[in-house]
């Protein structure tokens, strides 16, 4: 179980790219607020992407838009990174859903 109240961090490589202070919980997805770093600019055309493709159910392209924000960010959970995610960011809001951690 996470604490509602964590933080939670988004990289690239070992560059910071954004933080998440977690502040709602509903198994198995987290909502916080997301407070972008600099490095944010090069992603955010890519989470709105998604949110478009979304928003107009077209959920075929959904996969190849998102797998690109799965391989070149890590969602790093206070324990350390996660195996899988799924993160949305849309403005000053995040939510995400997350499975397993990295270990070795």
């Amino acid at each position: 179980m996470t604490d509602p109240d964590s933080v939670w961090r988004l990289m690239n490589d070992s560059t910071l790219v954004g933080t998440i202070s977690v502040d709602d919980s509903d198994m198995p997805w987290l909502r916080g607020r997301f407070f972008p770093e600099p490095a944010f600019g090069q992603f955010k055309p890519w989470f709105d992407e998604v949110n478009t493709l979304i928003e107009a159910e077209e959920f075929e392209r959904f996969d190849d838009a998102y797998d690109r924000i799965e391989d070149a960010l890590t969602l790093v959970s206070p324990s350390g990174p996660v195996a899988e995610f799924l993160l949305h960011i849309d403005q000053d809001r995040a939510w995400f859903r997350w499975h397993g951690v990295v270990t070795g």
